[in-house]
């Protein structure tokens, strides 16, 4: 099975990457929230990867970090949970905020992903709670300013998912520099969410 894969970025999707190794293009489906934290297209990728076979298919999910395939690996362990629906989970919250949800039995930060109900929710909690270990949350990030949740809401006002944004504006306001207007820093996320 594969399990790691190291190669060139040559196509990049909001969910989804192609990666060469070796003259071998891997199509990779890939939470929404890891795709502001790829590279640029020619750059090496190392993708952590959850082989995923049935009968009829044979699909590879990956993951930027080694928690994040875990967490997957964890969800679709979850009866009625598959791997689409534990991408969409990890695409609308981000892993540190869905362990902390799940610890914590926060059903309400569940359902506001999409595709998840209230059934799903407490069966997530019901049979993920004990098996987290090694899964703490991250430290949460340094509170954003003004601007960034500006630009963050905009963007989510657009259509796009509020965890790629955050990723986004994190980026932009890097390559932007200190003191740059909400234009700039806009401008500059929207750049980096159509790539």
């Amino acid at each position: 099975m594969i399990s790691h894969l190291r190669g060139t970025l040559l196509e990049k999707h909001p969910n989804q990457v192609i990666v060469d190794v070796h003259g071998v293009g891997y199509e990779v489906t890939i939470p929404v929230s890891a795709y502001s934290s790829l590279p640029e297209k020619g750059v090496e990728v190392r993708l952590h990867i959850h082989t995923h076979v049935r009968e009829d298919t044979l699909a590879l999910y990956g993951f930027l970090r080694r928690e994040e395939k875990q967490l997957f690996e964890r969800l679709i362990g979850v009866s009625g949970i598959g791997p689409k629906l534990a991408i969409t989970v990890l695409s609308g919250i981000a892993a540190d905020a869905l362990v902390t949800a799940l610890r914590g039995n926060d059903l309400a930060a569940l359902t506001r992903i999409p595709g998840v109900g209230k059934k799903t929710a407490e069966r997530m909690v019901l049979e993920l709670r004990d098996k987290l270990d090694g899964l703490a949350a991250a430290p949460a990030p340094p509170p954003a300013t003004r601007m960034e949740e500006d630009v963050v809401s905009a963007l989510v006002n657009l259509g796009y998912q509020r965890v790629s944004a955050e990723q986004a504006v994190k980026r932009a306001l890097e390559k932007a520099g200190i003191g740059a207007s909400f234009e700039q820093v806009f401008r500059q996320t929207m750049g980096l969410m159509q790539k």
